[in-house]
């Protein structure tokens, strides 16, 4: 039996109903592409991992009526505002509430999300948010990616993991629901530091986790690695059994809001496999029935 629960059981707990996310453009950039003038971390294309994003408009509403569109032909009746390219909390707090309270206010709008830095969670912008959360539920998406501050230089991640902890804590003490992400298959990882990984997430606190492959994507600092030899990707068989690794070892109770990326295929360059992501979900459930007998 697994001890964790997935996305869609969470939210038909919380909202009686299947939701979907649509992703919103706050007009935002990162903190580690503007300040230290290397392009942020070395695995993160132009884009800010928003490809799929609505492009940023005259408004909220705007956007989140065209993205509903989107999806109309589903009929869905419940969305999640989700903020994700780039980094959604580095602008004025004055800002953040002209963008935000729209979003959180349009009776379309079930939840917010927002993904961000955790070098980038003023008080001020955590009282904020936990202000927003008594309204409607809002979720905070930190970019961990790894526990190891060795790691975290080779990729340029530009925090240590102490802000990390420093930030769950705080959102936690708020109100606020925290998601976790964690790439597997960064550069010189393999199981005992995947593992280290889970453990600071566990004992962080933070209540989901969204764990995918590490992609080579193009023009991008990992790519230049790739082409050198310097970075080899894992295969399928070997992310797979990194993912069911992690999963055995999460918190009880875990919510697991992704077990694998969705890469722009216009923009992949290795490993190829996970373009066919029909198939990567089915070995991927395949392997949960191995595991957990279901």
């Amino acid at each position: 039996m697994r001890n964790f629960i997935t996305a869609n059981e969470y939210f038909l707990s919380v909202f009686g109903q299947k939701v979907y996310k649509i992703a919103l453009d706050g007009g935002m950039s990162c903190p580690n592409r503007s300040l230290d003038k290397k392009g942020g971390c070395i695995f993160c294309s132009s884009g800010g991992s928003g490809e799929f994003a609505q492009q940023q408009c005259d408004s909220v509403p705007e956007q989140i009526s065209g993205a509903i569109k989107l999806v109309e032909s589903k009929k869905p009746r419940k969305f999640i505002a989700y903020f994700q390219s780039y980094t959604n909390t580095y602008a004025p707090l004055e800002y953040l509430k002209s963008i935000f309270v729209p979003a959180i206010s349009d009776e379309r709008i079930c939840a917010l999300s927002i993904a961000t830095r955790p070098d980038c969670l003023e008080q001020s912008v955590v009282d904020f948010l936990g202000g927003l959360n008594e309204v409607k539920p809002v979720f905070v998406e930190l970019g961990l990616q790894t526990a190891s501050d060795a790691t975290a230089k080779i990729i340029n991640r530009g925090y240590e993991t102490a802000v990390y902890l420093d930030a769950v804590k705080r959102l936690k003490e708020a109100g606020i629901n925290v998601i976790t992400h964690v790439i597997i298959g960064l550069p010189g990882e393999g199981k005992s530091e995947l593992m280290d990984t889970i453990k600071t997430f566990n004992d962080s606190g933070s209540d989901g986790i969204k764990l995918q492959l590490l992609h080579v994507l193009k023009d991008t600092q990992l790519n230049k690695m790739y082409e050198k030899g310097e970075y080899v990707p894992l295969e399928k068989r070997q992310y797979i059994d990194l993912l069911m690794l992690a999963l055995r070892s999460l918190r009880p109770g875990t919510v697991v809001h992704r077990m694998t990326g969705d890469p722009p295929k216009r923009l992949l360059v290795a490993p190829l496999w996970p373009a066919d992501k029909k198939r990567v979900l089915n070995d991927i459930t395949s392997a949960l029935k191995e595991q957990f007998g279901e």
